[in-house]
């Protein structure tokens, strides 16, 4: 059995897709191809196939002239809370959330004080927007082709839209025939009424797809959160801006959308206003045949014996209990004995929290142990054990705030107390001459490989 892009949908053998083909195909090799392959707890493409056949990286690619290289550029915005707003914080924060249970409260705290609210703030998307416009321009200037703005939510999306059209109104046109920037995402009838403009059906959508991929259209510039960020090839895309935090996997098949060969385009280009450095070079090590060397593939084996362990530690927390009829009753038969079994872990001392825990990490050890034979043997116990636990963190909403509501107020207080300061651009601040893409050489790309880490003032991604 040969499947491509594996890293997507190889990892379900409970009742899913997996274990439907290789019970129908017990016999059978199972061999792969990614240009992602996922190294994560709970979806591992290596602990499923096993080890490489055969490696074809991006160093290769690019050395075939199969791609171009993928340059990378820090413009980070900075940002900082002005001294005189942080002490208000806190008590503005306890108001607006007054009521909410603590663990809610701490969520919302850390999402938006930490991210969204400090990402999406109007001081900052007008800065951002100002640099990308001029940023753009100069790219076009000595090569034409179009870019990708990649953005963590799509009301962000739809703000640096009109940040950026309100500085080049000639951008902006109604009609999805016309016009050099649009959004494009999902929604629906419920979303705000300045966002309707935006949300597209599949049609319409195809639609500016196909003008996208078009060298010669006039839409040369679409503002995404998660579309067209894998499996999108428009050979003419040299530059994306990334306002998001990525990683890994998601990260690579991101970044691969501006290397595609395009006449005379000498490479792709990674604008980075958020931060990603860190994670690019994580993700550049684990996916290229150089960073990878030494790496050995995960020993299954110890994988089952840290399974076995988790799954007898489930199964003692369900001692006494019967749950016979979740293997081999009817659909019916199957819920009826949920709630006995929610009711059994509760009689325990702390039985929610232990059991919430251990099947967590079965869970983990059991995606690294799939298609081993004792994994295969207990995947309808591992299947009752996560059903339980679903039921046991599922809690009741009451009268909480509704989450816009929160998400709102939460966002204008965190905005009046940011300071947005200006783009850096790595170069000018190292004060150095910024060097035009298309002239980097072989030689200065060794030359900045070698300069010491304190001195390193751009980070070139080949």
């Amino acid at each position: 059995m040969i499947a491509d892009e594996v890293h997507r949908s190889q990892y379900d053998f409970i009742d899913g897709f997996a274990r439907h083909m290789r019970d129908a195909l017990p016999n059978a090799s199972f061999i792969g191809f990614t240009g992602t392959p996922i190294e994560l707890t709970d979806k591992n493409t290596r602990a499923v196939f096993r080890d490489y056949i055969s490696i074809y990286d991006i160093q290769r690619a690019v050395q075939d002239k199969a791609t171009v290289p993928i340059f990378y550029e820090s413009r980070l915005a900075k940002l900082e809370l002005s001294e005189d707003e942080k002490p208000k914080l806190d008590e503005e924060f306890e108001e607006v959330t007054e009521g909410e249970e603590v663990e809610r409260k701490e969520k919302l705290k850390s999402k938006w004080a930490q991210l969204e609210a400090l990402v999406g703030t109007e001081k900052r998307i007008k800065l951002i927007a100002r640099d990308i416009v001029n940023h753009f321009e100069r790219r076009l200037e000595v090569m034409d082709g179009k870019a990708m703005i990649v953005c963590m939510s799509r009301r962000i999306c739809v703000e640096l839209y009109n940040a950026i059209v309100s500085l080049r109104p000639q951008w902006h046109h109604q009609d999805d025939e016309k016009g050099i920037i649009k959004v494009v995402m999902t929604g629906s009838a419920s979303d705000p009424v300045q966002w309707q403009m935006h949300i597209r059906n599949k049609q319409r959508r195809e639609v500016l797809a196909n003008k996208f991929r078009d060298p010669k259209d006039p839409f040369k510039i679409a503002i995404v959160r998660d579309m067209w960020l894998t499996g999108f090839d428009v050979p003419s895309l040299h530059t994306m801006y990334i306002d998001k935090p990525m990683r890994g996997h998601g990260l690579m098949q991101a970044i691969a959308r501006v290397n595609r060969v395009y006449k005379d385009k000498p490479g792709g280009l990674i604008v980075d206003y958020i931060g990603i450095a860190h994670e690019l070079k994580r993700a550049l090590a684990n996916y290229t045949e150089s960073g990878g060397k030494g790496k050995t593939a995960i020993d299954q084996e110890e994988a089952v014996a840290v399974m076995l362990e988790k799954y007898e530690i489930c199964c003692g927390l369900f001692h006494g209990f019967d749950w016979s009829k979740w293997i081999t009753g009817s659909a019916q038969e199957r819920l009826s004995v949920l709630p006995a079994a929610q009711e059994h872990i509760l009689q325990q001392e702390d039985g929610k929290a232990r059991l919430i825990q251990a099947v967590k990490e079965l869970s983990q050890a059991f995606a690294l142990s799939v298609p081993h034979e004792e994994a295969i043997r207990i995947r309808d116990d591992v299947a009752f054990f996560q059903a339980v636990r679903s039921v046991l963190i599922k809690h009741d909403t009451g009268d909480q705030k509704p989450a816009k509501e929160l998400d709102f107020a939460i966002r204008q207080i965190v905005s009046k107390a940011v300071v947005s300061d200006e783009v850096i651009d790595i170069f000018a601040a190292a004060g150095l001459e910024k060097p035009d893409i298309s002239i980097l050489s072989d030689e200065f790309l060794a030359e900045v490989r070698g300069m010491p880490q304190k001195n390193l003032a751009v980070e070139v991604v080949v």
